[in-house]
């Protein structure tokens, strides 16, 4: 049944096939973007086959029976078109943007990867080694190692402290046949959102997907487990680096709790812009660090906030200090009017301007389906945020003050170069 938004552009369908569809008409554009999401990601994958979702993420674009990754790229460099996949905690996604008059070949190309990919061992071998590759990438970028050493304390023991890459033993262990049977049990029509977004008209489409399924019917969401081992405190990993790379912070809430819009305007006035309070007492005041900012994230039934920076080493102890302080102090005395004032419009201009690029439409339309289970319109984006007023926003910051937090650092020191007293972390009233 197709389900008009209102006065909304936006309608969704459920397909016959069982795919649930989604498209936006965008005036004045002669681009389209598909893009495929798969409600699987790392943390639906048994620990055995820790990166499953990364490695099938790989492999799609590697051919169908029909269709060699050559004439892929071919077929969609000869019209202009690009094409990429992302793999995430809680979901995967595929996507193709390219001009309206070839959204055939989009549909074409996409529905063969999703619904018939060859998965030939060869293939499993050959990008087998490219992830061994990206992992030891990983590795060496103190960056991306401080990410994945805090989050593995966050939520020690759950698939969710997991990296999306797996591990190079389960990477290495992945036999092609268990690759497959990864693919038909979660790439199933239950578990899949199609989105559309450009020019575009939404019984085209439809026709389109339902036309091109080849796939088997059926499927189901995966099944998740909360976590609820408490948060580690620490996780120091020494590094003779010229810089400190920090994360500290604590989880927070689902993306189905209704307190995450109070959530999103605090981190903006914390850390979400040039005028936030960690860049201006960090970096503009004092110029402690190049780079300084704070981040949310919300999965199905946890969450988490952070403060992010790289700093010299000399500089550790008083970076952590103001950030500390920063949530301390926020919980104790709220935010201003004006600055709620920035974090609201400053929201409000980031929905406003995603809306002009087909892409970021397209990717809009198809995580809140999956995710959500709705997709909301601008217009009730924005009301949702206008809604937030200053006694949210300082509940939401009494909630980070209190909720035990977690300190990785990566650099040229040790775990007792840490107060986890003053810095609040985890396990610091025992």
């Amino acid at each position: 049944m197709t389900i008009p938004r209102g006065d909304s552009l936006i309608r969704t369908e459920v397909l016959p096939c069982g795919v649930r569809l989604v498209t936006e008409p965008m005036r004045d554009v002669r681009s389209v973007a598909v893009g495929f999401w798969v409600g699987t990601g790392s943390r639906d994958e048994p620990a055995e086959r820790a990166g499953a979702s990364h490695f099938l993420e790989h492999l799609l674009f590697k051919g169908t029976p029909t269709r060699s990754a050559t004439a892929i790229a071919e077929a969609l460099d000869e019209v202009g078109g690009d094409c990429n996949a992302y793999t995430t905690k809680e979901y995967t996604s595929f996507y193709i943007r390219l001009l309206s008059e070839h959204l055939d070949l989009g549909l074409d190309i996409l529905s063969d990867i999703m619904w018939d990919p060859a998965l030939r061992p060869d293939d499993v071998e050959a990008e087998r080694a490219v992830i061994l590759d990206e992992i030891l990438m990983h590795a060496d970028e103190p960056a991306d190692l401080v990410a994945e050493r805090w989050s593995a304390a966050l939520f020690p023991g759950h698939p969710l402290g997991r990296d999306v890459l797996g591990s190079a033993d389960t990477v290495r262990a992945t036999a092609a046949g268990e690759v497959r049977e990864f693919f038909e049990d979660h790439y199933r029509p239950a578990n899949m959102v199609v989105s559309v977004a450009g020019d575009c008209r939404h019984e085209q489409v439809a026709a389109g997907v339902e036309r091109r399924f080849v796939g088997r019917r059926g499927g189901s969401l995966p099944v998740r487990t909360a976590p609820t081992a408490p948060p580690e405190p620490l996780v120091v990993v020494r590094r003779p680096t010229e810089q400190a790379h920090l994360m500290l912070g604590s989880r927070s809430v689902s993306r189905f709790d209704d307190r995450r819009w109070a959530f999103a305007v605090l981190n903006q006035v914390l850390g979400g812009g040039l005028s936030s309070r960690l860049f201006q007492k960090i970096r503009e005041e004092r110029g402690l660090a190049y780079s300084v900012w704070s981040e949310r994230t919300a999965y199905h039934d946890a969450g988490s906030l952070s403060v992010v920076a790289g700093t010299a080493p000399e500089h550790v102890d008083e970076v952590l200090r103001i950030a500390a302080g920063e949530i301390e102090l926020l919980a104790a005395s709220g935010v201003t009017d004006r600055e709620l004032a920035v974090a609201k419009g400053n929201l409000r201009a980031e929905a406003l301007l995603s809306c002009e690029d087909s892409g970021a439409r397209m990717g809009r339309l198809g995580s809140s389906l999956l995710l959500h289970g709705e997709v909301l319109t601008v217009d009730e984006l924005l009301a949702r945020i206008d809604q937030v007023e200053r006694p949210q926003v300082q509940a939401a910051a009494e909630d980070l003050a209190a909720a035990p937090r977690t300190l990785a650092a990566v650099g040229p020191f040790d775990a007792d170069a840490f107060d986890a007293g003053s810095l609040g972390l985890a396990g610091r009233a025992a």
